[in-house]
């Protein structure tokens, strides 16, 4: 069964997800995951940041974009009761999809997010 995924929104959410989460950098994009306790079980939350190390608003939104096009197609199944973050980088704007699609996959895959696999 498929997790219903909802946003995370909250800047506590993200600070809560950064220091007590795992994380794998790749090229393209940094995903932060970690499973929450006292979760319920069927949720799952994902947020989308982007830093002004990227570049201007214009930048920042076109990254933000495209992640949220990845996680769209490549994190369908998520496991529930998890929280996860996909962070822009520089690359994020120029690596070519497939390539962006590929990290997406290998960070979260190595993270446990999808089912199947071992989670950390």
């Amino acid at each position: 069964m498929a997790a219903l995924v909802i946003r995370i929104t909250r800047r506590v959410d993200f600070q809560r997800l950064t220091r007590k989460g795992a994380r794998r950098a790749m090229p393209g994009v940094v995903l932060q995951a970690m499973i929450r306790p006292n979760a319920d079980s069927d949720v799952c939350r994902l947020g989308f940041t982007v830093s002004k190390k990227v570049g201007g608003a214009v930048q920042r939104n076109r990254a933000k974009r495209r992640l949220r096009a990845a996680a769209t197609e490549i994190l369908q199944n998520l496991n529930p009761g998890r929280d996860i973050v996909l962070v822009g980088r520089k690359a994020t704007l120029t690596r070519p999809w497939d390539a962006l699609l590929a990290d997406v996959r290998q960070a979260s895959l190595e993270l446990g997010v999808l089912p199947g696999e071992a989670g950390r």
